[in-house]
């Protein structure tokens, strides 16, 4: 329970940096909802990356191969993510309402793969 409770803050911090980039992307640049998610996704991960390395996992094992497979996950998550953004704007569901459906959805996945490959 400590590791989701920490997961779940390191995950506001990121979660955070993401909506940011989304909204940035979507409102000033008018970016299509799906791409500005992708890339706001890219820019949370490196944050949660550090995060989950250090405080949520404590993982003291080899830093590139933890990158890289956290990358893997977060690149899956985003795609993920961006597939369910663009649906559910299809289908007429305000873009920010449709991130926050992907965010929870994606959340469980990414956490239940770090927990058990990543930082292992």
């Amino acid at each position: 329970m400590r590791h989701l409770l920490r997961y779940a803050t390191v995950g506001v911090v990121a979660t955070a940096v993401h909506y940011l980039l989304l909204i940035a992307c979507v409102e000033l640049a008018h970016w299509d909802a799906w791409l500005a998610s992708g890339y706001g996704a890219a820019a949370g991960a490196q944050v949660a990356y550090l995060g989950n390395r250090w405080f949520t996992f404590a993982h003291r094992g080899n830093l590139p191969v933890s990158w890289l497979r956290f990358q893997l996950l977060a690149l899956a998550g985003a795609a993920l993510g961006m597939a369910i953004v663009a649906l559910a704007v299809h289908l007429r569901m305000y873009y920010l309402l449709a991130q926050v459906l992907a965010t929870v959805l994606v959340m469980g996945f990414t956490f239940t793969l770090n927990r058990v490959w990543t930082f292992r």
